[in-house]
Order: structure tokens, then C-alpha cells, then sequence
């Protein structure tokens, strides 16, 4: 890549800058790690206590998941972050649906139970190299769409979700980063940029949450007090089934397929932009087909030990495009630090703090770099071909808009007079496309297959330029 790597994928830094960029990895995900367990625990009417005993399974389980993947044996081996994942919010959203009534411990016994069997297909999936077929429809102009995708439509999550809570407090956290990762000229300032912003602003803001400048209202604020109150340890007679033995529905299980399918699309692009923003050539079909075997074992895990669907972290890799530290033993430290702060319970409560406006500056840096990682991706195919031109911008205006008018209409797929199977169908096809990366990858995949196209235009074994 145009940017030198600092420490390459095999690379073991000192421990001292293991241990921190490890850490950074950690606060880099952290958002997105919480919020989806907050947006499920109050959907099935979680209490207090069991969001924060789901928060602490996710965190288990992401960190399980980040050791497997980051295997050479069992995952891809590329240093790549597994975290739960934003495209089973739906589908979980339609199992919540279903069962709700039962009360949480029931919801999550009949998603555990769909993650463990969609789990198990996935893996069979990828370690069976039956992705090799679909990796050759996934070429760099339906992947650069996808990626893009991934990026740009986070737009809303990181501005009106988070930094337009506070605007002073994001922008000094952008402005930080910037400063940290471009404009100073020292290793150890570059490799610790996103680190170095989020702890100044978030020291800043507690300063100012502490002489009073900032009320407890505030979206800034910080609240020391839920560190005071929570436990130290966590019980480790709960990491195994802690909501009851799953079950197992055909609906639960075809609802989560969504999810599965859209997850995989994201993963094969991600493993292309994480290799990318590593620095090393395009993952082959072995490693392909690992990292997705992996992804299916990782979420049978989950169903495990109660926590959600995890994939690919996009965040994450926009992090290594920004520090330059693509070393894999720095994100294992980083599994190795979640699975502790999974058992810590004043640590995650700590973390917890963190106010959403800081979070939302560290993700327009970050996401923003995703997006345009989607740019690079497509410099592999040639870009001045109208035809490449024309399938690009239809696939990536198709994600950027489709899904909200169908997240809007979804009476049309889900019609309450039809049969239970045809409502377990559209819930399906709903749940896909409502989210941008599978209707980006379906779009261009479909667009890319019919139209005909020579290798070198459509980007297969080309190199990309500054590699």
C-alpha cells in the first residue's frame, strides 16, 4: 500500500505497545460491541441486570471469536476483529417479534438456537470450500460497492447517533485524530492516534463533568458512579448457556439466515480491505473459505454462550489503515483484553462511560475510511470502462436508498393475511434488503455476472496499484 506499515502482519511488537494497541482495538469497538446488546435487551424487555449480563456475554464471545478467527489453523489468520453484528438486527429483531411475549430468557434460548444451526451451515460452508464457487462472482467491482457501502452507510450511526450529540466533543476527537495520525511525525504518536484522542477528550470531558460544567443531562457527562456500583467479578458459571438450553424454530432459523447471508457477503469483502490495509496480497480461496468457516463456528459459539451473531469488523480494519499496525498478535491482545473485561465488571463499567459524542468522532474518522478503502478496492478493475461505471454507481445508489424505502414498506413482505411460511419468507427477503452491503453485493454481483466483461476490466487477478 501508498502507506508504510509500521508493524506488519507478523510482526510482535513490544509488549508495551502490544498491550496498548491491543487496547486500542478494544475502544475502537466498543460502540458498536455495546450498542447492539442495547438495542436488543430493552426490544425483549430486558431489566438492567440482564442487559448488563448480555453486554459481558458479547464481550465473551467477540473475544473467542477474535482468537479463532485470527488462527491460521481454524480462520483466516488475518488480523481481522469479530465483533456481533448490525445485519442480524433485523433478523433478530423478527424472532424478538415472535416470542417476546415468553419473556427474554425464551427470546434468547430460540436465538441461540438459530445462531448455533445457521452457525453450523456456515461453517460447513466454508470449510467444505463451497465459498470458492461464490468468490467467483465476488470480483473487485462488486467487492469496492460492498465496502463502500459498509463505510458511507454508517453515516448516520456516527454523526446524528453520536457526534451531533455534542458537536465540540467529536470534533476535537477528528480534529485529534488528524492531528495524532497525519500531521505529527512520530511512530509512536501515529500508532496510538485514535487512542491518544478518545482518552484526552474523554479525560477533558470528565474534568468538566467533575467542577460541574457539564450536568449529569449532558450529553458529554461522565458518570462515575456506575463504575462505583457495579461488581468486581462476574459469576464463570455463566459463560456456558446462561439463558436455559437453546431451542430450536424453523422461523427463528430462517430469520436469522438474512443475517447469515449478509455477513458473508461483508466478510469477503472485509478480508480483501483488511488484507488491503495490511499491506498483503489478496486472501486466496483457502483463506476465503477459513475465514468463513470460521465466522459460522465463531457464531455457533455464540449461541452458546448467549451472545449475538458476530462477523468481520469494519471499524477495526479502517484502524490499521490509519495507524499502520497490522500485527496479529496486537488484535489477539485485543481478544485477550475483552474476554478479561467480560469477567471484570467495574473495567467494562468504566469503559461504559464513555460519552456517545467522543464515540461518534472516532467513527467519522474511521468509517469515513472505510468507504474510501471501497474506492481502492476498485482501482484492481478499470474504472474508465463505462460498463464497470454504470454497475458501480447503480449497485452503491441501490444501497444507499433501497433499504429505507424498504425497512419502510415492510407490510409488503411481510402481508399479516398470508400464510405463516410466506411471512417467514418476506421476512427473509426483507431482511436482506434492508441492508446496504447484501443489496450493494447483490446488485453488482448480478450486474457484474450478466454483463460481459474481460478479466482485466473487471479487475480478476490484477493487482491493486501501490501494492
Amino acid at each position: 500500500m501508498a502507506r508504510k506499515m509500521i508493524y506488519g502482519i507478523n510482526d510482535r511488537p513490544p509488549f508495551f505497545i502490544t498491550l496498548l494497541s491491543g487496547a486500542q482495538h478494544v475502544l475502537t469497538l466498543f460502540g458498536s460491541t455495546t450498542l447492539v446488546p442495547l438495542i436488543f435487551g430493552p426490544a425483549m424487555g430486558m431489566d438492567a441486570l440482564q442487559i448488563a449480563s448480555l453486554i459481558s456475554c458479547v464481550y465473551f464471545g467477540m473475544g473467542v471469536a477474535t482468537l479463532i478467527q485470527t488462527s491460521k489453523k481454524l480462520g483466516s489468520g488475518l488480523p481481522i476483529v469479530q465483533g456481533s453484528s448490525f445485519s442480524f438486527i433485523p433478523s433478530v429483531m423478527t424472532v424478538i417479534a415472535l416470542y417476546k411475549a415468553s419473556g427474554p430468557e425464551t427470546v434468547m434460548q430460540y436465538m441461540g438456537g438459530g445462531l448455533i444451526a445457521g452457525g453450523i451451515i456456515l461453517s460447513v460452508i466454508g470449510y467444505s470450500r463451497i465459498v470458492g464457487i461464490i468468490r467467483k462472482v465476488i470480483t473487485p467491482v462488486v467487492i469496492g460497492p460492498v465496502i463502500m457501502a459498509i463505510g458511507f452507510s454508517l453515516a448516520g450511526t456516527a454523526v446524528q447517533g453520536n457526534a451531533a450529540n455534542y458537536w465540540p466533543a467529536s470534533l476535537a476527537v477528528v480534529i485529534l485524530i488528524f492531528l495524532f495520525s497525519l500531521v505529527l511525525r512520530n511512530k509512536y504518536v501515529n500508532i496510538f492516534a485514535i487512542l491518544l484522542a478518545i482518552v484526552i477528550t474523554y479525560c477533558a470531558c470528565l474534568f468538566l463533568s467533575q467542577n460541574g460544567t457539564f450536568a449529569p443531562n449532558h450529553p458529554a457527562y461522565v458518570d462515575l458512579a456506575r463504575v462505583a456500583d457495579a461488581p468486581w467479578l462476574r459469576d464463570f458459571k455463566t459463560v456456558i448457556i446462561p439463558w436455559g438450553m437453546p431451542k430450536f424454530s424453523l422461523m427463528a432459523f430462517a430469520a436469522l439466515l438474512a443475517g447469515f447471508f449478509a455477513t458473508m457477503i461483508e466478510s469477503i469483502g472485509d478480508y480483501h480491505s483488511v488484507s488491503y490495509a495490511s499491506g498483503v496480497d489478496d486472501p486466496d480461496s483457502e483463506t476465503i473459505s477459513r475465514g468463513i468457516g470460521a465466522e459460522g463456528l465463531c457464531c455457533a459459539l455464540s449461541g452458546v454462550f448467549g451472545s449475538v451473531g458476530t462477523t468481520s469488523y469494519t471499524e477495526n480494519i479502517g484502524l490499521i489503515g490509519l495507524t499502520g499496525v497490522a500485527s496479529r498478535v496486537v488484535v489477539r491482545t485485543g481478544a485477550v483484553i475483552l474476554i478479561l473485561m467480560s469477567f471484570v465488571g467495574k473495567l467494562s463499567a468504566l469503559i461504559a462511560t464513555m460519552p456517545s459524542p467522543i464515540i461518534g468522532g472516532a467513527y467519522i474518522a474511521l468509517f469515513g475510511t472505510i468507504g474510501a478503502m471501497g474506492i481502492q478496492v476498485l482501482m484492481r478493475a478499470d474504472m474508465g470502462s463505462q460498463r464497470n461505471i454504470l454497475i458501480v454507481g447503480f449497485a452503491f445508489l441501490m444501497a444507499l436508498g433501497l433499504p429505507g424505502w424498504v425497512e419502510a414498506n415492510q407490510a409488503i413482505f411481510m402481508n399479516p393475511e398470508s400464510s405463516q411460511f410466506s411471512q417467514t419468507l418476506g421476512g427473509m427477503v426483507w431482511a436482506v434488503l434492508k441492508t446496504p452491503m447484501a443489496v450493494a453485493g447483490l446488485c453488482a454481483a448480478i450486474c457484474d455476472s450478466l454483463i460481459p466483461g474481460t478479466p482485466q476490466e473487471r479487475g480478476i487477478d490484477v493487482q491493486p496499484r501501490g501494492i
